[in-house]
């Protein structure tokens, strides 16, 4: 490959897409301007050899959704002012879905790198909107495909459903072995869908082009979205709280969201995409969106099942890929607010095994865990529950004689507490089941009483 500029890149074209049902491979091909084709493959497993009709055809737009929003990994590298799709035509609603999962699921690469995104992506609409492109209705089988991250959220979700009578397949994308055990643990059917990004993206990565985060959430839901149509179930399950539609408060920027594909903006312009244009019956929903954090916590600390398995910590990924030793690094901010969440609704001693050590008697944290309470610093740019519940969980621990003592519980006690008004800091408020979701209703009613308890 010839040096990268990213500053002389003018297009990002989206070449081209296939998915060969013999196999369970689909292909997404991207370039810029007349460069070298970067393709990346998505592999489901258990695909069918042959996919006949209105499924196939289903199949076909789920595939060219998922080369749609999959894209933002290589556009970022240099995103330049045009963006074309060579080998087939989208109307104005697949190009605004696309557009603003760009714009809010690209807002802390923008931040980060000093970029206005806002108005910039714009894919060319050449497809009238009609009664054509409504989707059909599959007569999908009803099961649930629900997604796995390692993590207490997921863990939470499939019990639920359990416990509901929902019959469901485990389902991660990629080759953490972390995860791989967790989902084993939970004696359930398992389904590990395979993802290569292009490697050339590493190598443009390395010669200077721009790099963060992206909406990696938008880009695995289009995936599952496609194996449920492979596998022929109807239901697609993430855990993203209502507290995920809280951002970052950036002073002199605004709201900054890292996990702005895990709120509710995202969930309900995506769910309502999948079923007006691809399959009418495929449910596309986050069976925690009425919960906050701190009440996903409560659920999750019923039980100590998973306690030797899971973990929240993406360092722990990062660092060490496929062959976790330690599944929580200690120092991140999940590590922190996962620790925090979990303190008001577990004994102390429970708590301490699953983490190796108590992160509220260190001092050295007292920086991670004051951006958690927006205490002189904002937000961080992670997956964590909101400053409110942060700040709630602290003044819990405040007040029990096993949890005051130690050094940053004494702290907020001190430094902190005296500023916030004693109705801001009641937790009860926090776990009130509440909010919009997509949830279907007869699920709901039999999920509400437990979630509540």
């Amino acid at each position: 490959m010839t040096a990268f500029d990213k500053h002389q890149v003018s297009r990002f074209r989206f070449v081209r897409c296939d998915f060969a049902a013999d196999t369970g491979v689909a292909r997404l091909v991207y370039a810029f301007d007349d460069g070298p084709e970067l393709t990346e493959t998505v592999t489901v497993p258990g695909a069918p050899f042959q996919l006949d009709g209105e499924r196939a055809a289903a199949v076909q737009r789920a595939v060219q959704l998922l080369h749609l929003i999959a894209g933002v990994s290589y556009y970022k590298a240099a995103v330049p002012e045009q963006v074309s799709i060579d080998s087939y035509s989208i109307d104005a609603d697949t190009a605004a879905l696309v557009e603003t999962v760009y714009l809010n699921g690209l807002g802390e690469f923008a931040y980060r790198n000093g970029l206005n995104l806002r108005g910039k992506f714009k894919l060319p609409v050449s497809a009238a909107g009609d009664e054509s492109s409504v989707a059909p209705t599959l007569n999908l089988n009803h099961h649930a495909l629900v997604a796995i991250g390692g993590g207490k959220d997921s863990l939470v979700s499939i019990e639920a459903l359990r416990n509901a009578g929902v019959a469901e397949t485990v389902t991660w994308i990629g080759g953490s072995q972390l995860i791989r055990a967790c989902a084993e643990r939970t004696g359930l059917p398992t389904l590990n869908i395979g993802r290569t990004l292009a490697p050339e993206l590493f190598e443009l990565n390395r010669q200077g082009a721009w790099n963060g985060h992206i909406p990696v959430t938008a880009v695995n839901s289009a995936i599952m979205v496609l194996a449920a149509l492979v596998q022929g179930v109807d239901q697609v399950v993430f855990s993203n709280e209502r507290s995920a539609s809280y951002g970052s408060q950036i002073a002199g920027t605004g709201e900054v969201n890292h996990q702005w594909s895990k709120g509710w903006a995202f969930e309900k312009a995506f769910g309502e995409y999948v079923q007006q244009r691809i399959a009418a019956d495929l449910n596309y929903y986050s069976l925690l969106r009425p919960l906050s954090e701190l009440a996903v916590a409560r659920q999750f600390a019923k039980t100590d099942f998973y306690d030797a398995h899971f973990s929240s910590c993406n360092r722990n990924f990062h660092i060490l890929g496929e062959r976790p030793v330690n599944r929580w690094c200690g120092v991140c901010p999940k590590c922190h607010f996962v620790f925090l969440a979990l303190a008001p609704f577990m004994p102390k001693m429970r708590l301490v095994r699953i983490f190796g050590r108590n992160l509220l008697d260190d001092s050295e944290q007292a920086g991670g865990y004051d951006a958690l309470l927006e205490f002189q610093d904002h937000k961080p740019f992670e997956c964590v529950g909101e400053g409110k519940e942060s700040r709630a969980a602290m003044a819990t621990l405040a007040a029990r004689p096993e949890w005051k003592e130690d050094v940053l519980v004494k702290r907020f006690a001190t430094l902190i507490q005296p500023t916030l008004s004693a109705e801001e800091l009641q937790i009860e408020p926090l776990l009130v089941i509440d909010g919009e979701h997509r949830i279907p209703a007869a699920l709901w009613e039999r999920l509400r009483a437990n979630f509540a308890a």
